[in-house]
Formats: structure tokens, sequence, C-alpha cells
């Protein structure tokens, strides 16, 4: 039953970072629309989040509630917009399903206990798991962490870390730990940035890193993260430089935050192994 609620809730969210991102990008260049622009020309109002209605990337059509069905109008409609016939990108429905999949993923896994302190943690860790959807698909198309994401996501950290220190009493040094991880995550990044001058890393990386150090807590988490987020931009770097393709650049931030679910949910556990390793 929870595992059927979870999958309604994370295709549901998923359509809502699908249109959250597409919002956030045509509201960057919305000076410079012209009346050449395919579509109609977009207000403030038209790509507003809270006032905004649902349309066509197109065509910019009013989308009818029929056509807003996660996963199952995109099947209906073969991948095309109705009213312009536009193919739909498959970003579509893959971002809905993997929102899903983590939302699922998430309650399978989670290392912790779903009463008290812990189910505090997870109702928080699905927010942030949209937030982290958003920021992947972003960096991925446009290459860049936008702060109107980032920023609300730190005060989410921030009110987390509050809450949890207010209400169910882990204490200060939670804030400690915190800190930490922020210098891990986040001070290693901003060292990069100023070497390279912004060319290795960019500075969203660096902000991105603030919100995962609160998240993982703790040095040895956040070390751990950096390495599998490495790990994971090794392997997808390596095909591209054997085919020649050194200009090309491909954005961290996906890496990371990939690494953040998987540290999330088996780093206490992979830690643990690795200390009992060192024991014997």
């Amino acid at each position: 039953m929870i595992v059927a609620l979870l999958l309604i809730v994370g295709l549901c969210l998923g359509s809502f970072v699908n249109a959250l991102v597409w919002r956030l990008h045509e509201s960057s260049g919305l000076k410079a629309q012209t009346s050449k622009q395919k579509g109609k020309r977009l207000s403030a109002r038209d790509l507003s989040i809270l006032k905004g209605r649902s349309m066509c990337p197109e065509c910019h059509h009013e989308l009818a509630p029929w056509d807003l069905v996660p996963i199952l109008s995109w099947l209906w409609l073969r991948g095309r917009c109705r009213y312009c016939h536009q193919p739909i990108s498959w970003q579509y429905p893959l971002v809905e399903l993997l929102t899903a999949g983590l939302f699922v993923a998430s309650y399978l896994w989670w290392p912790f206990t779903f009463h008290g302190l812990g189910l505090y943690y997870f109702v928080f860790w699905l927010l942030f798991l949209v937030g982290f959807m958003a920021l992947a698909v972003y960096d991925l198309r446009w290459q860049l962490l936008p702060n109107k994401i980032i920023y609300p996501l730190t005060g989410l950290a921030v009110v987390q870390l509050a809450g949890a220190i207010a209400f169910h009493h882990v204490g200060w040094q939670a804030v400690l730990t915190a800190l930490w991880g922020i210098v891990i995550a986040s001070g290693i990044f901003y060292v990069i940035f100023l070497v390279s001058r912004g060319e290795w890393i960019g500075g969203g990386d660096v902000k991105l890193g603030i919100i995962l150090g609160v998240l993982l807590g703790g040095p040895l988490m956040s070390l751990l993260m950096l390495f599998v987020a490495s790990c994971l931009g090794t392997l997808a770097g390596l095909p591209l430089l054997l085919a020649g393709k050194r200009k090309v650049r491909v954005p961290f931030g996906p890496f990371l935050l990939l690494a953040t679910v998987f540290v999330t949910l088996f780093g206490a556990s992979i830690i643990h192994w690795y200390k009992a390793q060192l024991a014997l």
C-alpha cells in the first residue's frame, strides 16, 4: 500500500519537476522573447509556478486535465502534443519514472526507522529528492545549477537540522557534524574553483556541496559521496575521451546528486563494513 502510494506521488512530483525546470529556464530568457517565436508570447504570469497553467512547451497551448496524467497521457498521445502534434521529449516520462523509482527505492532501503526522527528525516528526504531531480535535469540540459532551486534547498536543509535539534533532541553535536560535512563536500570544491578560476568546476557545485554536506553529515559520508561521484563521472566521461571528444563538458552536478542518494541509503553500511575490514 505504501509502495503504491509513493509510486503515485512520485509520478505526480516527477511531472511537477518537468514543469518546474521548463518554467525556470523559460523565465530566465523571458526578456529575450520576440513575437517571432513559436507559439504565443509568454508572460511572467504564464511561467509562474503558482499561477501559470500547464501548457505544451512547443505551441504553448493550455493543456486539459487528461493531458496531464503522468506516463499514461504521454503513451496515449504517442509522445506528441494533442494540439500542435510536435514530439514530446522522452525527458517527461523518464523523469516521472525516475522520481517515482527513487521514492520507492528510498522506502525499501531507508537506513533508519519509520518513526520518530527516522520518519522525520524520510519526509524531508522525499522533498530533497524532488529538488535533486530538478537540479539534475537542469544541469544535464543547460549545464547550470540554478540558484532558484539551490537556495530553497539550502533553506530546507537548515530547517531540517533546526527541527531535529528542537523537536527530536539530537543535540548541538549535529551542527558540528553538519559543518564538517560542509567543509568536505563544499570546501574541496571551493578550493578547486579558486585554483581553476571556475574552469574545472562551477560555482553551482560549490553551493550544492553545502546542501549535501548538511544532509550527509560528517566527513566520512561526505568523502564517500565525493569518491562515488568521481567514479561515476569518470565512467561517464571515459567513452567521450576514447572517442576523442575532449572538449565536451560533462556537468558534475548529476553525479554528485546520484552519489548522495547512494551514500544516504547505503553509505553507513559501507563505512561499517570498511571499518570491520580494517579491524581484522
